[in-house]
């Protein structure tokens, strides 16, 4: 995501006028383009290798071209596109050993984080996250997919962040990232988001009775379901990388 010092620098909106000297409707800003675009990714209306024609951003968004390009700059900082010179820019394509090489990272990161947050969880950080997965199960049940994206990454950032190491929040933040390009298959299906809701209600009674082994355990067998249904769907045309 934006760092907190982007979103402050950023403006609203950017006043366009038409050949005229006319009124256009305002641009989107910076902020809006790239939260636009990650869902478009991460919800699968953009798909692997598929290129982000700047002419075709620029007229749906209404922005300037250096507004267009800082966008795809900071995607491409997310993992979710990538740019390539004198081509333009592209939904970022993982290689089959990159994307088991990224799960097995995030699995690493994400249980040692599990193994350091306090058990069990301080009152007020628990009335947290329930209150986050009070809006995760509203999404669910609407089937609200981008609502059910934004409040699962939510849970999950404010569950690690509980470990109180600021530099392993990071590194699981920059991985889950990366992986959002490779999940949207996961976020497609009912049956898949309705499991992960029961999961958090899961992690949620652990983080209550100080259950740390089962609260590892969750953390760990959550993570290949979404890796596993996209590679499933994409390993005929994925190339196959370095071991």
């Amino acid at each position: 995501m934006l760092d907190t010092k982007a979103e402050c620098d950023m403006p609203a909106a950017i006043k366009k006028t038409d050949k005229k000297g006319g009124q256009a409707r305002e641009a989107a800003s910076l902020e809006t383009i790239v939260r636009a675009l990650e869902e478009d990714i991460v919800l699968g209306r953009l798909h692997p290798r598929e290129r982000l024609i700047e002419e075709e951003l620029l007229d749906r968004f209404g922005a300037t071209r250096h507004t267009i390009r800082l966008a795809l700059m900071e995607l491409d900082r997310m993992g979710l596109v990538e740019r390539i010179p004198n081509r333009g820019a592209q939904v970022r394509s993982y290689s089959i050993a990159e994307i088991n090489q990224l799960y097995a990272l995030r699995e690493l990161l994400e249980t040692e984080a599990a193994r350091l947050i306090p058990l069990p969880l301080p009152q007020a950080y628990l009335e947290e996250i329930e209150a986050i997965q009070v809006t995760h199960d509203a999404a669910v049940a609407a089937l609200d997919f981008a609502a059910i994206y934004r409040s699962n990454h939510a849970f999950h950032h404010k569950l690690f962040a509980c470990c109180g190491n600021a530099f392993l929040i990071n590194a699981i933040d920059a991985a889950s990232d990366r992986a959002n390009g490779i999940r949207f298959l996961a976020l497609a299906s009912p049956v898949e988001v309705e499991r992960v809701r029961r999961q958090h209600h899961e992690i949620i009674d652990c983080l209550r009775t100080g259950d740390r082994e089962a609260l590892v355990r969750l953390c760990s067998v959550r993570l290949p379901a979404s890796k596993d249904i996209y590679l499933r769907a994409y390993a005929s045309i994925l190339p196959s990388g370095s071991t």
